[in-house]
C-alpha cells in the first residue's frame, strides 16, 4: 500500500504525525507516541526547566559564565602564515598554535568517527544525555566509541538539546525555548573535561534555523562546538509542534552552513560539524541545495524509530541519494526502538550499513 495514503495534513497543509515516509506505516504509531511523549513532557515543564543549573556536571557550576574554569574560551586568534610575529623589540614571536579538535587535528573525517549521546537536562524524556551524572554518561560515551572505532579515532559526542520546541506559544509565540547560557556552559565544561565535542542541537518551533543559530553565536565560536538541526521541529506559521512533522529545505541548510563557514574562517577553527536529523522524506526538500562550505561539515543523521528491519529500510529510503559531501549519520533510541521485544540494533549491524555511519548518536 502506498504509505503516502496514510498521511494526513494539518489545517496549514503540513504533513501530521501520521506521516511515516521511509519509516514502515506498522511503525508510525511508534515515532507519533514518541513524539507526542517528549512534547507533553516539555509542554508540563515550560521555559524555566530548561534555566536551571545542569546536575552533575562538576567543573563548573549552573552559574559559571563561558571563559571562566573549565569551559574558558580557547586561544582562537589566527597565525601568521610563517607561524611568526613581532615583539615590541622586533624580534620573532612564536604565533599562538591553531585552535584543534579535541583528540587533535583540524579535520574531522576520515581520522574519527562520532558517537554520542543526545538529550537535555530539562528532563529525562529527551535522551540519554541528560539522565543521571553527565560524567557515568561521557564513561558509557567513551565505551560506545571504542566499541565503533574499526581503524578510526572514537570521538565523544555531547548533543545537548539547546533549543527545545514545545507545544505552548510562549511569550513570543514561537513555539520554542531556550536553554540558558549556565546549563550550555556547564556541558561545554564537561565535554573539554572528557575531550569531546559539544553538538548544540535546534529544535526551532515556528522560530527560523538561521535566528537561533545567531542566538547561539558566543558558543559557535568556540573550537570544540558544533551544531545539529532537528527539521522534524521546524513548523510553519499556523502549525504546533507534536502535531505535526515539521520541514526545512536545502536552501535554508545552505544559509546556516554559509553562516557558521564565516565564523570558522575568521577565527581559523578547526573543522565543524552540521548535523541534520531526518526522520522521513517529507522533512528535508531538496538536499542537494546545501553546497559545500569551508570548515563546515554536513552530517545526515537518519532517525528511523523501530525494529532493525524498519531502521535499515528508512536508511536505506534515505541514503542512496545522498550528496557528495554530506556524511552519514545514524540514530539509535534506548526505548523506542526495543518496544515489543525488538532488540537494539548492536554497533556490528550498525557498521555493516552502507555508507557506513560516521557519526552514532544514542537517545
Amino acid at each position: 500500500m502506498n504509505r503516502d495514503s496514510h498521511e494526513g495534513t494539518d489545517r496549514a497543509g503540513g504533513p501530521t504525525l501520521r506521516e511515516s515516509g521511509a519509516v514502515p506505516v506498522r511503525h508510525a504509531t511508534v515515532a507519533a507516541r514518541t513524539v507526542a511523549r517528549r512534547t507533553l513532557t516539555l509542554g508540563a515543564l515550560g521555559a524555566v526547566a530548561v534555566l536551571v543549573g545542569c546536575r552533575g556536571t562538576g567543573g563548573t557550576g549552573a552559574g559559571d559564565a563561558p571563559g571562566t574554569g573549565a569551559s574558558a574560551p580557547m586561544d582562537r586568534r589566527p597565525g601568521r602564515p610563517d607561524g611568526l610575529g613581532r615583539s615590541r623589540g622586533g624580534a620573532p614571536v612564536p604565533s599562538p598554535p591553531r585552535p584543534q579538535l579535541p583528540r587533535g587535528g583540524r579535520e574531522l573525517f576520515p581520522r574519527y568517527r562520532l558517537v554520542g549521546f543526545s538529550g537535555s537536562p530539562a528532563s529525562p524524556a529527551l535522551g540519554r544525555l541528560g539522565i543521571g551524572d553527565i560524567h557515568a554518561r561521557a564513561a558509557e560515551m567513551e565505551k560506545w566509541a571504542a566499541t565503533y572505532a574499526h581503524g578510526r579515532l572514537g570521538l565523544p559526542v555531547f548533543e545537548l538539546i539547546t533549543v527545545i520546541a514545545q507545544r505552548y506559544p510562549g511569550h513570543d509565540g514561537l513555539y520554542r525555548v531556550r536553554t540558558g547560557d549556565e546549563v550550555i556552559a556547564a556541558y561545554l565544561a564537561a565535554a573539554r573535561r572528557h575531550r569531546g565535542l559539544l553538538l548544540l542541537n535546534v529544535q526551532p518551533g515556528r522560530a527560523t534555523f538561521l535566528d537561533e543559530v545567531r542566538s547561539l553565536d558566543r558558543w559557535l565560536r568556540e573550537p570544540d562546538v558544533g551544531l545539529a538541526l532537528d527539521p522534524e521541529w521546524a513548523v510553519g506559521p499556523g502549525q504546533v509542534p507534536g502535531r505535526v512533522f515539521g520541514r526545512t529545505t536545502g536552501t535554508v541548510l545552505d544559509g546556516v552552513a554559509a553562516h557558521v563557514s564565516r565564523t570558522v574562517q575568521q577565527l581559523d577553527l578547526p573543522e565543524k560539524a552540521m548535523v541534520v536529523h531526518q526522520l522521513a522524506p517529507r522533512v528535508i526538500r531538496d538536499l542537494t541545495a546545501l553546497r559545500p562550505h569551508p570548515g563546515v561539515v554536513p552530517v545526515k543523521s537518519v532517525d528511523g524509530i523501530g525494529p532493525p528491519a524498519a531502521k535499515v529500510a528508512t536508511w536505506r529510503g534515505l541514503t542512496h541519494d545522498l550528496p557528495d559531501g554530506v556524511h552519514a549519520g545514524f540514530k539509535l533510541f534506548f526505548e523506542e526502538d526495543v518496544e515489543g521485544g525488538s532488540p537494539l540494533m548492536t554497533p556490528a549491524q550498525v557498521l555493516d550499513l552502507r555508507p557506513t555511519p560516521e557519526y552514532v548518536l544514542y537517545e
